[in-house]
Order: C-alpha cells, then sequence, then structure tokens
C-alpha cells in the first residue's frame, strides 16, 4: 500500500515521502521547521494532485 511517512532531516526538520506499495520512495518534499507544516503539506499534495494536469516540457 501506497503512503507518505514524515521524516526528520539531519538538520532536525520535517519532511515526507511518498512511498510506493513496493517499499521505493517515489518522491519526497522540501523541509519544514514544524511537523504541522509538513502534514499541512501532504493534505495539499493530496487535495491538488487529482485535478493538475500533466506538462510535458522535455
Amino acid at each position: 500500500m501506497e503512503k507518505f511517512e514524515i521524516r526528520r532531516a539531519s538538520n532536525n526538520q520535517y519532511y515526507w515521502v511518498f512511498v510506493a506499495a513496493n517499499g521505493e520512495d517515489i518522491c519526497n518534499s522540501e523541509t519544514y521547521t514544524a511537523k504541522q507544516s509538513a502534514i499541512n503539506s501532504i493534505t495539499l499534495v493530496k487535495e491538488k494532485a487529482k485535478t493538475a494536469p500533466i506538462i510535458d516540457k522535455s
């Protein structure tokens, strides 16, 4: 099952990682000083990604 994990960086700030069902890291966020900010970021990504277009700039 895919999941978001909240982790701590070496500077003690928080960040999240989206983990695939096979355990591989898919993407990660920037770092946040507050854990709640990381949680808010996850919520925003979950809401907005559903309708975000794919823009090919290759």
